[in-house]
């Protein structure tokens, strides 16, 4: 098989990850909960791991690196913890359902105000309509760092810039860049990043969190047993625990280390989404111009604004007839539809018959890049 569909998640792992995780079940506790070598040995997993994230994220304090299933989880417990009752949020239509549904709840249940940035014919968020949509009051941006239907960056420090100039806080989306694209909060000036473990950084799927700037109150989302302070009637409010209700996963988060430290290995972050963007490129190149294939993204505009993704579409063909296509001809994997990002492919007007997202991964060769290729060129041949 030619896995192509790395936007999803990462299927091929490290090997360091998969040991780590079969050694992690066989010999960690529960952290926090007591004083055993197996409950220590968990909670230094843990502590560890925050560390990596905190490295990987620019964020002064891995106590403020809160775990979670995946970045949806985070990011319903960011959205919710920050929008109160009538306040004015800002997005994007290039947001994920993890965005656009707790927003979409919030704006039902408290009466928040959502307002959505577009994009242009390239999929790039349009700046000037978000000046003009934060306005003084705002509360908060909720904004992607890449695109999952086009794999288009976008500028975070740019809108951190534009939202904080208003009062208002940052919440990115860092699902499809974290572990494949630089991100520093303190430079970048992001209040709330958030990051699932089973795409960029490779580890696996069950992990995320959320990375947290000093001095940002995030309330809990989430209430429970936290190993401490057991006879307070409500969830402590110390960082990390606030946002860890119940057992972390530290069979999963032992995994999600060994990741960051093979994506450090191999150069970090800049260097792996390198490696992936001269994959796509090289995919890009070979489908363009072909009679009857539609590329979507930046391709054309700006190709350092892309990252991994090669989104297109064959005329006459669902996108789920050509990704059918390519896995009974060629063993490629690869997702079509909507993605999950029902506002991107309405500004891009496919919504009817979706997309078909061809993701690279840092496991991916350039001979399995060519055979997609020369697939695409038969199908669009009929």
């Amino acid at each position: 098989m030619i896995y192509l569909d790395n936007a999803a998640t990462t299927m091929h792992k490290p090997r360091e990850v998969v040991d780590a995780v079969a050694a992690a079940m066989c010999s960690l506790g529960n952290a926090g909960r007591g004083a055993s070598a197996g409950a220590l040995d968990a909670g230094r997993v843990a502590l560890r791991c925050r560390e990596a994230v905190a490295r990987l994220l620019g964020c002064p304090r891995a106590d403020h690196v809160c775990f979670s299933a995946n970045s949806t989880a985070a990011l319903n417990a960011a959205l919710s913890g920050l929008v109160g009752q009538g306040d004015r949020v800002v997005t994007t239509v290039l947001e994920h359902n993890s965005v656009l549904r707790p927003l979409a709840r919030l704006a039902d249940e408290r009466g928040a105000e959502v307002a959505y940035v577009g994009c242009d014919a390239h999929g790039l968020l349009d700046m000037a309509e978000l000046e003009r949509l934060v306005v003084p009051g705002t509360r908060l941006v909720a904004v992607t760092h890449g695109s999952n239907v086009t794999g288009n960056l976008v500028d975070v420090a740019r809108v951190a810039e534009i939202a904080h100039a208003a009062g208002a806080l940052v919440v990115a989306d860092a699902s499809q860049t974290a572990g494949s694209a630089p991100v520093d909060m303190v430079a970048m000036g992001l209040d709330v990043v958030c990051f699932t473990g089973h795409k960029g950084l490779m580890g696996p799927q069950g992990t995320g969190g959320m990375a947290v700037a000093e001095g940002v109150d995030v309330r809990p989302w989430a209430e429970g047993g936290s190993g401490v302070h057991s006879f307070e009637r409500r969830h402590p409010l110390e960082w990390p625990t606030r946002m860890e209700a119940g057992t972390l996963n530290c069979h999963g988060l032992a995994g999600l280390l060994a990741g960051i430290e093979y994506i450090e290995k191999n150069g970090g972050p800049a260097a792996v989404g390198a490696r992936e963007h001269e994959l796509a490129r090289r995919l890009y190149e070979g489908v363009r111009g072909v009679p009857g294939v539609t590329v979507y993204g930046a391709w054309e505009a700006d190709p350092a604004l892309c990252g991994s993704i090669v989104a297109l579409n064959v005329d006459g063909l669902d996108s789920a007839e050509v990704a059918d296509a390519l896995s009974e001809g060629w063993g490629v994997a690869c997702r079509a539809g909507a993605h999950c990002a029902p506002l991107m492919h309405r500004a891009l007007g496919t919504e009817r018959r979706g997309i078909v997202r061809l993701s690279c991964g840092w496991f991916n060769t350039e001979d399995e890049i060519d055979t997609v290729v020369a697939a695409v060129r038969e199908i669009a041949a009929g």
